[in-house]
């Protein structure tokens, strides 16, 4: 019985190391312009909210129009005092498609990176 109780505790425990480990990176868990959208109105600015807090100096948003062309102003930062929203001003935006791209490293150094697109007019 002491065997099987070991065992089990060692299973519970890495089990539970191994959740611990996928939920340590800053995952993605909202955006404006949300993924996949299709605006009427032209943004002013791209705002990604983050399932962990970022560093600052390490966290990035980047904007591009459908011919690659950087379109924000590279002003990523962080909101305030809250350090899982990072946002980017854009330059006036026209129609047609655009690919957010971003990279974050987490406070507790974990980086990830993730893509999407999102459209202005019809």
């Amino acid at each position: 019985m002491t065997i099987s109780m070991g065992i089990r505790g060692l299973v519970i425990a890495i089990a539970s190391a191994a959740a611990a480990a996928a939920y340590a990176h800053a995952h993605l868990a909202r955006a404006s312009p949300a993924a996949g959208a299709t605006l009427a109105v032209v943004p002013t600015e791209v705002t990604l909210h983050f399932t962990q807090q970022l560093e600052p100096k390490f966290s990035t948003i980047v904007v591009r129009d459908a011919a690659g062309n950087q379109v924000d102003k590279g002003d990523s930062h962080l909101s305030g005092e809250d350090l899982t929203v990072l946002k980017v001003s854009l330059q006036p935006l026209g129609s047609g498609s655009y690919k957010v791209e971003w990279r974050v490293i987490s406070v507790d150094t974990h980086a990830t990176k993730g893509e999407y697109t999102f459209r202005v007019g019809k």
